[in-house]
């Protein structure tokens, strides 16, 4: 089923079950997949079993795709969730958050959905009008020719950016936003540590921080309530209040007990959660230790369940959405290099970084390039049931035979979102990235496209 030998697989149980400490980090590779939360469920289940979860040197973690992805969600990003690591849909978190930011409860929505199913939802005429900060989906999202359409749909677009990204360009309006080095906040390390970012320089131009304009925007509605900030320490303080309680708890950090410290791992009580009494707590550096409070069975065992034990769940293999048949009897992949970062807005404009790895090609291993005639270089045309690309072969042996990969930051003929699935996991909503059957042939260059770097934006 999963093409490892099975003296592989068998030694590395061997090596994972009888080492005394160990470690599991996974990051994308695992997620992007319409069934990507069973494969966390089924390495969790291999940390927990082996006892590796709440000891020193040992557990496990996922690293994020970009700075602050960890803290952005404990601190509500995600459309279902409230300050704090809340489930929005839980009366009594809903209740809580309600009391501080001074609305009835019943003003607070309920969940949204997914950054591609409002593109769905924009097709279908259900949504009219979009504002997004820093977010390239016309590069990002899977099968990108349906995202940008959609674009063309919205009746009004605002985009705020710090610069002009792929996507921006269908914008009606274009607000310069902020660097994080023109501005101060927290960071949440992919450990749970929160440390502080400071301001270096000054926003250029007309450029403004993007609280600031998100305060104007709602000023503008006349909906100023909760948007009177006058420094990020202000809306850190607000953060506070807002997480106090949840599992992700920063009512015991400060500014100046981040800067003391070197960083402040959550959670970090201003109260002791069991007394109620005011208390200098360290923080928490390693989360489900035995006898750690746990805010969900309100102290009885470190795991977040009513009576504080761990549990096990099963992880049905399921094959992926878009598998391979006859026509197209190749898997492909997608994902990042090292020199290009993200929708490659930032780092498609940095020399160096561009003469590391210039423009995507199709990494393609040694015996499936000869099987198909194919030589490191020539031009060559991927093909999926969604469009084509054709770029220059890279034959490498650090792929599978059956594979071929392909970076996804270019945008327009050069991008690899032409060609991947839009299918999604039902249960986190990430889309299935790392596999969608394909086929391969050697190719001339289109007629259009020579191989030269496009107009830098």
């Amino acid at each position: 089923m999963t093409g490892v030998p099975e003296r592989s697989i068998r030694q590395a149980a061997e090596w994972w079950g009888t080492a005394k400490s160990s470690f599991i980090f996974h990051a994308r590779g695992i997620e992007h997949h319409s069934n990507g939360v069973q494969n966390a469920l089924g390495t969790i289940n291999l940390a927990l079993a082996c006892g590796r979860i709440g000891k020193p040197k040992s557990g496990y973690g996922t690293i994020v795709g970009q700075a602050n992805g960890q803290g952005g969600r404990e601190h509500g990003q995600k459309c279902d969730q409230l300050p704090g690591w809340r489930d929005i849909s839980n009366p009594e978190h809903r209740k809580y958050i309600a009391s501080v930011w001074g609305v009835e409860e019943s003003e607070i929505p309920g969940p949204g959905v997914d950054a591609y199913e409002m593109f769905r939802k924009i097709d279908r005429g259900e949504i009219k009008a979009l504002i997004s900060i820093c977010f390239n989906p016309k590069v990002s999202l899977p099968d990108n020719s349906f995202v940008a359409r959609c674009l063309d749909k919205l009746e009004f677009y605002a985009a705020i950016d710090f610069f002009l990204s792929d996507t921006g360009r269908h914008a009606d309006v274009v607000l310069p936003g902020s660097l994080q080095e023109e501005d101060e906040g927290t960071v949440t390390q992919v450990e749970g540590r929160v440390i502080k970012i400071n301001k270096a320089v000054e926003c250029p131009g007309e450029a403004r921080q993007d609280w600031r304009i998100i305060q104007d925007i709602a000023a503008a509605l006349g909906r100023s309530k909760g948007f009177t900030f006058t420094q990020p320490r202000e809306i850190f303080e607000e953060l506070r209040v807002a997480s106090k309680g949840g599992v992700a708890d920063y009512s015991g950090i400060t500014y100046e007990k981040i800067e003391r410290q070197m960083g402040v791992f959550w959670p970090c009580y201003a109260e002791d959660p069991r007394t109620g009494e005011k208390i200098d707590h360290p923080g928490t550096p390693r989360l489900f230790e035995p006898g750690s409070y746990n805010p969900v069975a309100k102290g009885a065992g470190p795991f977040y369940f009513p009576d504080g034990k761990a549990r096990f769940n099963v992880a049905d293999y399921r094959p992926p959405v878009d598998d391979i048949d006859n026509e197209y009897p190749l898997f492909l992949t997608t994902g990042r290099v090292v020199s290009q970062f993200l929708s490659g807005t930032q780092t498609r404009r940095i020399g160096p970084l561009i003469q590391q790895y210039p423009e995507p090609r199709i990494e393609i291993h040694p015996r499936l390039a000869a099987r198909l005639g194919i030589a490191d270089g020539d031009w060559t045309t991927c093909e999926t049931r969604r469009g084509s690309v054709t770029l220059k072969a890279m034959v490498v042996t650090t792929i599978r035979p059956d594979t071929i990969f392909i970076p996804y930051h270019w945008p327009g003929k050069k991008s690899a979102n032409q060609l991947t699935v839009a299918a999604q996991d039902p249960v986190s909503k990430i889309p299935q990235y790392k596999v969608c059957a394909c086929r391969v042939r050697k190719t001339d260059a289109p007629p259009d496209y020579d191989g030269k770097l496009e107009p830098q934006q």
